[in-house]
Order: C-alpha cells, then structure tokens, then sequence
C-alpha cells in the first residue's frame, strides 16, 4: 500500500518552523496549540491539579504537557515523546558589538556541532529572549535580512575548492552595517523591536537564523526544504499527537516532553539531563493520590518513543552509511539501533514501535550505523537511564543534518504524526481507541 500523505499537516508544520526560529518561540508557538485544544498552563511553583484534562508547563526553551484521561489512577503508567527543541546555529556573545575597517559585526559563539559552511552568504534574522530589569522575558524576532558571514572571494583563496577551512573565532562574525562599532548598539536596536526601554534590558539570549522560509522542493513538490527539522519536526508531530488524542478512553497518560540543549548535551535545567520530567511525572502521581509505590509502579509500567531526525541514505555518499541499512526519505519513520546504547532501542522497544505503526498503517525503516563512523546520539539514552523507562529512539530521515537548511520528504512528518498517535491512542484493554489515525 502507498504511503498516506495529508498536504495540510506539513503545510502546518512549515509555518510552525517558520514561526519558530528559537526554542522559546517554539514553545510559545506549540504552547498557543495546546491552548486551542483545551490544555491549561501550570506553574511549577504551584500544587498540581490532577483532575481528568490536559495541561502543560513551560521553563525557558522547554515544555512539558500531559493529558489525564478520565479514570486514571495513582499507578497509571506514562507514554512519552521526548523530541528537542533547539537547533546548531550562531549565538550572540555577551558583548555583542565588534567590527573593524568600517565594518561593523557582531560578535558570535558556535551552539553545537552545525555545519559552518552552509552560514556563510546567507540572508540571517535575529531571535530569542530578553531579561529585563522587571523579570519579564519578552520574546524577540527580527525576521528580515539583517545579517551575513561573507565568504572570502575565490580570487583571494585559490584553493578554496580544494578543501575550505574555516576558522570558528575569526570566520564567522556576521556582518550588520557599516561604520565605527558602538557598545549597546545591538541591544538599543532590539529593545526598539520589542518594544521596551534599553535600559530595562538587562539580560538577553539571541540567536541568528536564516529568513528563508520552509518550501516544498522538487518537480512534484515531494520533499520539504527547511530550517530547524531537527528537531522542531519531531516536536510538531508530538504536539499533534498529542492534541489527537484528548477525549480518548486511554489505559496510560500521554506526555509531551520537549528539551531545550540537547544539541550540546542536555546538562542544563532545561536539558534532559535535568530533573524537569521526572518531577512532573512524581508530582502526577502524588497529586492523584499516590505513593513512592505508585510512583515506581507506573515508570515500570511506562515507556517512551525519543523522536529526533536521522540520516537518510545519500545518494553521493552510499559508502558513508551501513550497506544494509539505507533508510529513504518518504519511506515512512526510522527505528534508530545502536548497541553501544548511543540509542537506547532494544528488540521489546522495537516491537511497541512496529506495533504502532502497523495499527497506524505506517511503513517504517531501520537504521544503524556504518562500523566505520562514529554514531551520534539523542535524549533516548539519558531518559531510558535517568528515569529508568523502557525507551526506543525514532525519527524521520533526512539530509544535510545540521545545516542551516535542511531536507527532507513531504510527507515523512505525517507519516511520524501518525505513528505517534498510534503509540499514544491504546485504551485500557491494550487496544486501540479509535478508527482514524490521522494527527
């Protein structure tokens, strides 16, 4: 049978990237549509309220949200999707304003293992937070040409084509304007964007990105071109997932976990690393009433898919990847397999997995590492070991991994959507709950 392909869903899904050049912008954005759904915020700070609904709360670039369905008891186990919400890009450096010979540029730091190259000649906007003096984070977006790292001309390195180095320190300042740098300039200029005094602006986490918008690409518009697929696609799939499901007779409580930092480890408190999930998990438990054994019962009982892109084939690089494994853009999600745990898939996990995307109708594809390479690695392992849940790591292939555009199939994020609602919407029979799988 021919994979399904709903337009609409990746239609959403590009002005959600979009809309989301930083991770708190793609919390705020996935937070409006919990919101439309019936879901309400909580602050950690407050007591839980466990009654039947959903709700979610939010810490910096990280969102957790659940939904307890009705009946649900102290002991009900969980199922997570755990996806990411940050991105290999430029960062602003704490004193911002440099340049030199009547350029002026801002100063930047490296945010994980990005390709540097494909930031070079290209249009880039600014986004992120503001701290300011009151407390209040106001979110920035300037979403225009406003920045580029210029690429050093051929007639002045010959043998650029022979292999480009590049320099991380010296390399890649952006430039802004023209003129003599001035301290604060940066900062005036976004406080004007936001709408605050630059005075008021104590604090700030900024980012660059590239303003190109997400576009379908080839002759049949069969794959999907775009900023941040990893890993705000896994994060859109596990939001509609989730929405998908509310009203449901579910056997378990369905949870959305998005992490800021994975891209640079996730030891922050917003990371996986952090005690974030746990905690909201515990505090479900006790506030319907349960206790250290309830709590222990239902992380036994839970399972979570870690969702985040992987490498589809190459076709000018087959040599780079496993001769057995060519995972294929539009072939359906990847079960992602390492057995030195760099994922935390086993043969149980596999099985949940394939079980939901045959419930879904979903075709899925394996993916394992050359020997040869080394294998990358995901929020999969830290949860499986920091919370001690069953944990199996899936994604949608795609290529050019870490760029500032990256690819992928069109209809590859329905296809996921649509495996996750299978592994959130089981009743408390074990069965399915409904007909339509469609996110």
């Amino acid at each position: 049978m021919s994979a399904p392909f709903d337009r609409a869903h990746t239609d959403e899904l590009m002005s959600f990237l979009g809309s989301s050049p930083s991770p708190y912008h793609a919390v705020a954005n996935t937070a409006q549509r919990l919101e439309k759904a019936g879901f309400r915020q909580v602050e950690e700070s407050a007591p839980f309220d466990e009654a039947a609904g959903g709700r979610y709360l939010v810490r910096g670039g990280a969102l957790i949200a659940w939904y307890v369905p009705e009946g649900a008891v102290p002991a009900t186990p969980f199922r997570v999707v755990g996806a990411h919400t940050d991105s290999p890009n430029l960062r602003i450096k704490p004193v911002p304003d440099t340049g030199a010979l009547g350029w002026k540029q801002l100063a930047v730091e490296i945010y994980g293992g990005t390709l540097l190259n494909t930031w070079l000649d290209r249009d880039l906007g600014l986004s992120g937070r503001l701290a300011l003096r009151d407390g209040r984070q106001p979110l920035v977006r300037v979403d225009r040409p406003l920045l580029r790292v210029p690429q050093l001309a051929v007639h002045l390195d010959r043998q650029v084509n022979e292999g480009l180095k590049l320099d991380r320190q010296r390399h890649m300042m952006p430039l802004w304007g023209l003129g003599q740098p001035r301290e604060g300039e940066l900062i005036e200029f976004l406080a004007e964007e936001a709408g605050v005094a630059a005075r008021e602006v104590l604090g700030f986490d900024l980012m660059a990105h590239s303003v190109e918008p997400p576009a379908y690409l080839g002759r049949d518009e069969e794959l999907l071109a775009a900023p941040r697929l990893d890993n705000l696609l896994s994060v859109h799939a596990g939001a509609a997932a989730l929405t998908a499901v509310v009203g449901r007779p579910l056997g378990h409580i369905p949870v959305l976990a998005a992490f800021d930092h994975e891209e640079t480890g996730s030891q922050s408190d917003t990371g996986a690393e952090s005690p974030l999930l746990g905690r909201v998990l515990e505090r479900s438990v006790h506030a319907r009433g349960g206790t250290l054994e309830d709590h222990a019962r239902a992380l036994a009982a839970s399972f979570c898919l870690s969702s985040d892109t992987g490498h589809a084939v190459h076709p000018n690089y087959p040599e780079r990847h496993d001769p057995g494994h060519h995972p294929v853009a539009g072939g359906g999600p990847i079960l992602k397999v390492n057995v030195n745990q760099r994922y935390a898939t086993d043969g149980a996990g596999r099985a949940v997995f394939a079980a939901a995307c045959e419930r879904a109708g979903v075709p899925w594809q394996s993916f394992v590492s050359n020997n040869a390479m080394p294998c990358g690695t995901t929020i999969g392992p830290i949860t499986a070991a920091r919370h001690g849940i069953a944990t199996v790591d899936v994604g949608v292939p795609i290529l050019s991994m870490h760029s500032a555009r990256e690819l992928c199939a069109a209809n590859d994020p329905f296809l996921l959507a649509n495996a996750m609602t299978a592994f959130f919407d089981e009743g408390r029979d074990g069965a399915p709950t409904g007909s339509s799988w469609q996110a």
